[in-house]
């Protein structure tokens, strides 16, 4: 049989038309997390021609010579830096949030000879259960409360039945659906009262870590290292605004001997989940950092929490049930009619919505949305929430029972 034959053509105009699609839908995409107001014009020769691949261990440059391990080096500690990591912490950049978590219980697999049960909360990101079935780790749900928390009291009772096995606690810093936030101290002190030492503790913090880290010390969660996390992840794409999907993972230490994991083809020591990384998210990545610092990030994220406070308002004046997390970014909402979810594009779970008020989300697109919302809302065809959220989630207790634990609560 002979090869497919692919016939040359001017990509421009498939290009256009996708581009002009994508510039389209922009304005409507306010319900998930992803910043877009930064452009990196400055590494346009960087992205012209030249390959970057920083394949292997970021501290072992290997055979490879086009890389940008110097600056993944750099954005590893800045990230620690702000997540209050100890000196001598190691890290990589990865593809992603996922690819993180993936890696931490991983690594506890490998710390625990595989005894080990991972336990996160029904809130947390789809993607743990999918990686402990990946590496067939057995795992317990754990109740979230009202404000999408994990219930920390919950996870002590399910703790106390295993005391025996070792723990991979997955907290969450910044949920899906409310952008909550797990109490890591919490939680590390309920393991300390348990005796509960043959343990990890990842924090998934991809849309909330940096965020989290810019607050003023007394406002500041107890969520980072500080508060007893032995890894953490945060994402690129989300806060940061690189364009391209990745994330940052840092551990309190390297979990590995590199040079006993050295591949001889590379060169470079195999510590990552992937083999060839791409070296222009890196690079991205050390570009904000340096370019906007402490002090233009935290304008950002400050700037991005009025938008959501005021989107908050302008829903709950019409009388739409919506509630705000403490420092989110993100307004839950009871699920819109139809017509809105046909124009905007909007996280649903099909009782609740949200609008993620990531930096590039503007306040004429809320008032919008808000806009058309209230014309909706005259229309006689639409069911209305049979109830009304008129304060925001901040007020919610610390820590509350709720209903029961979702079917995925098991272990083997």
């Amino acid at each position: 049989m002979s090869p497919a034959h692919i016939a040359a053509a001017d990509p421009g105009p498939t290009l256009n038309a996708l581009l002009a699609q994508a510039k389209a839908a922009r304005r409507y995409d306010i319900g998930f997390p992803g910043a877009t107001d930064l452009a990196h014009p400055e590494l346009g020769d960087w992205l012209t021609g030249q390959l970057l691949n920083n394949i292997g261990d970021p501290w072992d440059p290997g055979h490879g010579r086009n890389h940008t391990k110097t600056l993944e080096q750099q954005v590893v500690d800045m990230v620690g830096d702000l997540l209050r990591a100890p000196q001598g912490r190691w890290g990589y950049v990865t593809g992603g949030s996922s690819e993180g978590t993936e890696h931490a219980l991983d690594e506890a697999w490998q710390a625990f000879h595989g005894e080990v049960v991972v336990y996160t909360s029904q809130a947390a990101h789809y993607s743990v259960v999918k990686a402990a079935r990946r590496l067939k780790l057995p795992i317990v749900i754990v109740r979230a409360d009202t404000a999408g928390r994990m219930d920390v009291d919950d996870l002590a009772g399910q703790l106390s039945l295993r005391r025996e096995r070792a723990a991979m606690i997955v907290a969450t810093a910044g949920t899906t659906m409310t952008e909550a936030v797990d109490d890591v101290a919490a939680i590390a002190q309920v393991c300390d009262e348990l005796a509960v030492v043959r343990r990890r503790i990842h924090v998934d913090a991809a849309l909330s870590g940096i965020p989290l880290a810019l607050l003023p010390a007394r406002q500041r969660p107890a969520f980072d290292f500080a508060a007893g996390a032995t890894s953490m992840v945060i994402s690129g794409h989300k806060f940061l605004s690189t364009l391209m999907p990745c994330g940052v993972l840092v551990y309190v230490d390297s979990p590995y001997n590199t040079a006993g994991g050295r591949v001889t083809y590379t060169g470079s020591a195999d510590t990552t989940i992937s083999g060839s990384r791409s070296g222009h998210t890196p690079l991205i990545l050390w570009s904000v950092f340096t370019r906007l610092g402490t002090e233009g990030l935290r304008a950002r994220a400050q700037a991005a929490r009025e938008l959501a406070t005021y989107t908050y308002h302008e829903i709950t004046k019409l009388g739409w049930p919506a509630s705000l997390n403490p420092h989110a970014f993100t307004v839950v909402l009871d699920t819109p009619p139809p017509q809105i979810r046909d124009k905007w594009v909007l996280a649903d779970d099909g009782r609740r919505a949200h609008i993620v008020c990531m930096p590039g989300v503007t306040a004429g697109q809320i008032d919008e949305f808000v806009t058309d919302l209230r014309e909706a809302m005259r229309s006689p065809h639409i069911a209305w929430p049979v109830r009304q959220r008129t304060a925001s989630a901040a007020a919610a207790p610390a820590r509350r029972h709720v209903a029961p634990a979702t079917p995925e609560r098991q272990v083997a």
